[in-house]
């Protein structure tokens, strides 16, 4: 005879299991009965207390609920990676920086801003690692495309909104640090000053 799970640890394996987030619809809809929202709430809860103080943490992120690694052991568990986390140049950052607090942006807004011409190699970079996406059309000549941030830009930032974004003075401090390493491409180093209009709010 199968044995009956009960939902906190059917709702546990789950969240342990998946690899994009889980929302609460679906983790009411694996138990049968459907949970409540209030009882869903109540696992939860419990969930978050019996993994507390330990290397994974239960969070809540915009794109739902997941266990990720405590930043503490996440430090010590770089090393056994065999791969270690892209690395991605200073033009790719201000790119991002520019897009994540002026969207919605067209690009000839962001060489604006930078002053330089924005390659290709830059956007593709960051439309690849499912940061940004075109949302949109400005109605201008040309009707040039407008770019924001997606749902894994604020799951990976770990944030639930663009209102917790840190302040721009912050920025440097925060992201430039665990993301900027890798040297400017063939793309990057030739790009073109051009007249700057504008600068980011300080």
């Amino acid at each position: 005879m199968t044995e009956k799970l009960s939902p906190d640890a059917l709702i546990e394996a789950a969240l342990l299991t998946q690899v994009e987030p889980l929302n609460e619809k679906a983790m009411r809809e694996l138990c049968v009965p459907p949970l409540s929202q209030d009882k869903l709430i109540d696992v939860l809860a419990q969930l978050k207390a019996r993994w507390q103080g330990r290397a994974l943490q239960l969070v809540h992120t915009h794109e739902g609920w997941r266990f990720q690694i405590a930043q503490a052991a996440f430090e010590r568990l770089g090393s056994l990676q065999e791969q270690r986390a892209p690395r991605y140049s200073r033009a790719v950052m201000e790119t991002l920086a520019i897009i994540a607090y002026q969207q919605p942006v067209t690009r000839g807004d962001i060489e604006g801003i930078r002053g330089v011409a924005v390659s290709q190699n830059v956007m593709q970079t960051l439309q690849d690692r499912g940061w940004i996406e075109v949302i949109g059309h400005r109605d201008s000549v040309g009707r040039p495309a407008l770019w924001a941030t997606t749902a894994t830009f604020l799951s990976d930032l770990r944030l639930e909104s663009l209102e917790e974004l840190p302040p721009l003075t912050e920025l440097g401090e925060l992201v430039l640090p665990d993301l900027m390493e890798t040297p400017p491409t063939g793309d990057e180093e030739a790009e073109e000053a051009v007249e700057p209009e504008s600068r980011l709010i300080n």
